[in-house]
C-alpha cells in the first residue's frame, strides 16, 4: 500500500496540522495507465470528481450553469428536513386570479326598476286577495260569532255559490246516493204551438261529458250538483224557502236548467222555453258484498213546481229578441 492509500485512511490527530495528501492524479497533459489523457482545469464541471471528504450531494454549485441537485425525501435542506409533500404549494398560482365574480342576479332582481315595481305591486295584490279569501272562508266555516253576525251577508256574497264549503266528506256516513237532476219544459215552437218536452237527465249528460275526459272542467263536474245542493239546503220538504237565500238558490238553479235546455234545443230548433219543472231522482248506492247493511233500491223522486221563465233567466244570445229577428217581429 502506497503513501496515498495510507493517508486516505488515516484520521488526523487533534491539535496537529493535517498532513498533505499527495495527489495521485497524473500531471496535466500526460496519459494515464489506460491510455486516456487527463483534462485540464477548464473542463466541464462534471468531468472532475468531488473533493476529497465531500459527498456529491453537498457539492457547491459552480459558476458555469451548474444547478443544485433536487433534495430527496428525508435529506436536510436549508436547515429543515425535506418531506416532498409541498412541491405543489410552492407553484400555486391560484391566488393571482383574484376573488371569484359574483353570480348574476336572478328572479325579480334581474328585471329593470320599472318592471320590479310592477312585479312587486302584482305580488302585493295577489297576496292581499289570497288573505281576504282565506279569511272569508274561515269566517264561513267558523261557528257563529260577532263578525259573522254583523257581516254575514257580505261573507255569503263572497262564498256563494262558487266557494261554498260543507263537511259532508268528513261526516260519519259520507254520501252514499246517486242523485240525478232532471228537467222538462213547456216551449213555444216556431209555429206558435205550446208543447211539453220530455225529461232531460242533465246529470247523465254531465257524466257523459266527463267520462273519458282526462281534464274535465269545473262546470261539468260541479255546477249542476252544487246548484241542487244549494237549493235543497235552503228549502224545506215542501219546497218552501227557509230564508233569504232560498230565492237566490231558486233563481240560480232555474237559470242553469234554462241554459242547458237551450243547449239541447229542447222542443226543436227555434223553440222558446216558457216554463220549466225540475225533479231529482235519488237512488242508494248498493253496499259491498261483504257488508250486511240493508238499503232500499227504490228511487226517491222529488218534483218541484213549475217555474215561469223570464227574460232575465235566459243567457245572452238565447233570448227571443236576439235569436232571430223574424221570430221576434212575429211575436
Amino acid at each position: 500500500m502506497d503513501a496515498y492509500d495510507k493517508g486516505s485512511n488515516a484520521r488526523p490527530v487533534p491539535g496537529e496540522p493535517e498532513a498533505a495528501v499527495p495527489d495521485s492524479r497524473p500531471p496535466e497533459g500526460q496519459e494515464t495507465s489506460d491510455g486516456h489523457e487527463t483534462a485540464d482545469d477548464h473542463g466541464t464541471p462534471d468531468s472532475q470528481g468531488p473533493p476529497v471528504g465531500q459527498t456529491p450531494s453537498a457539492r457547491i454549485p459552480q459558476q458555469y450553469g451548474d444547478q443544485q441537485e433536487q433534495p430527496y425525501e428525508g435529506q436536510q435542506y436549508g436547515g429543515q428536513q425535506y418531506d416532498g409533500q409541498h412541491d405543489d404549494e410552492r407553484y400555486d398560482d391560484t391566488a393571482l386570479a383574484g376573488p371569484p365574480l359574483p353570480p348574476p342576479p336572478a328572479g325579480i332582481a334581474a328585471l329593470s326598476l320599472p318592471y320590479q315595481i310592477a312585479a312587486a305591486l302584482a305580488l302585493a295584490v295577489v297576496a292581499v286577495a289570497a288573505c281576504v279569501h282565506v279569511g272569508m272562508v274561515f269566517l264561513h266555516v267558523a261557528p257563529s260569532n260577532t263578525v259573522t253576525k254583523q257581516h254575514g251577508q257580505a261573507i255569503d256574497e263572497w262564498i256563494y255559490p262558487e266557494f261554498e264549503q260543507n263537511w259532508k266528506l268528513f261526516a260519519p256516513n259520507p254520501l252514499q246516493q246517486n242523485i240525478a237532476v232532471q228537467v222538462r219544459a213547456d216551449v213555444r215552437a216556431a209555429d206558435g204551438e205550446i208543447r211539453t218536452t220530455r225529461w232531460y237527465d242533465l246529470s247523465a249528460l254531465d257524466g257523459a261529458a266527463i267520462d273519458g275526459n282526462l281534464l274535465p272542467s269545473h262546470t261539468q263536474q260541479n255546477e249542476l250538483r252544487r246548484a241542487w245542493d244549494f237549493f235543497v239546503a235552503t228549502h224545506d220538504n215542501a219546497n218552501r224557502p227557509n230564508g233569504l237565500r232560498g230565492a237566490l238558490s231558486e233563481k240560480y238553479l232555474r237559470r242553469i236548467v234554462v241554459l242547458r235546455l237551450d243547449r239541447e234545443q229542447a222542443g226543436g230548433r227555434g223553440a222558446v222555453v216558457q216554463q220549466v219543472q225540475v225533479r231529482s231522482r235519488t237512488t242508494n248506492v248498493p253496499p259491498p258484498k261483504w257488508s250486511q247493511e240493508q238499503v232500499s233500491d227504490k228511487p226517491i223522486v222529488r218534483q218541484l213546481p213549475w217555474w215561469p221563465v223570464s227574460e232575465a233567466d235566459r243567457a245572452a244570445g238565447t233570448r227571443p229578441g236576439e235569436s232571430t229577428g223574424t221570430e221576434a217581429s212575429a211575436r
